[in-house]
């Protein structure tokens, strides 16, 4: 049986702007948000906290098969950890940087990619990352690829950062080229645009104009699959 709501697939490098274009594209559809790169913080925040060697594969895989991890929120915008609320904690420098080590290992992916799998699987998902639509769910009805100029990018992530102590713009774009080398390089799941998602550059867009193009790109596939006999979306209140 098809699946009555799209399953929306956005990918891209660091500071292309993923979450807020899938976060915004999500409210404008009525359709539930999953940040899927926050759920390899979660188990990274969690590695940090217990002492768990990030160059563990097997017990990484322990770890995440372990922890209990939750979406909330009107739409699951806030993430939770073992029952507790760690949206914020999960977005400093040190767990970002962990993260991006732990992510490479497929002991850790393939758990959380069961999770990912279990709450879009029914569609009236948007689901942001970096191999959604080529790993995740080939199939997703819409993929959309974001990219942006290496030095917006740095910027973008800066300014997301600052004010946290140490961090200066020349240390994030460090931190961005190596993240971009390990996410493309890595042999499980690399960082890769499908053959048939659609790329946009956002260098030179606002967030209200990436915002439109994309709801406009997802308001015409509603429609393909309403004129082919397919229920039309409905609503998630």
């Amino acid at each position: 049986m098809p699946r009555r709501d799209l399953i929306i697939a956005i990918d891209g490098p660091a500071g292309a702007g993923k979450t807020t274009a899938a976060r915004g594209l999500a409210a404008r559809l009525g359709y539930f948000y999953l940040d899927t790169g926050a759920t390899f913080r979660a188990v990274a925040l969690k590695a940090l906290r217990s002492g768990v060697d990030l160059e563990e594969p097997a017990a990484l895989h322990a770890l995440a098969v372990q922890s209990d991890i939750r979406f909330g929120g009107d739409q699951n915008e806030r993430i939770f950890l073992d029952g507790e609320d760690v949206s914020e904690a999960i977005r400093t420098a040190e767990v970002t940087a962990a993260a991006s080590r732990i992510a490479v290992y497929p002991e850790v992916r393939q758990p959380l990619m069961d999770l990912w799998r279990r709450l879009g699987k029914d569609g009236g998902v948007v689901l942001e990352g970096r191999d959604i639509g080529t790993v995740v769910f080939p199939d997703a009805e819409l993929k959309i690829f974001l990219v942006a100029e290496p030095s917006v990018r740095a910027e973008r992530r800066y300014r997301e950062q600052a004010g946290l102590p140490g961090v200066t713009p020349e240390e994030v774009g460090e931190q961005l080229r190596k993240r971009d080398a390990i996410d493309r390089a890595r042999q499980h799941a690399p960082l890769a645009r499908a053959p048939d998602a659609i790329e946009v550059d956002t260098s030179r867009l606002g967030e209200e104009e990436t915002l439109e193009r994309l709801e406009r790109k997802a308001r015409e596939r509603i429609s393909e699959r309403a004129r082919s006999g397919l229920d039309a979306p409905r609503k998630i209140e």
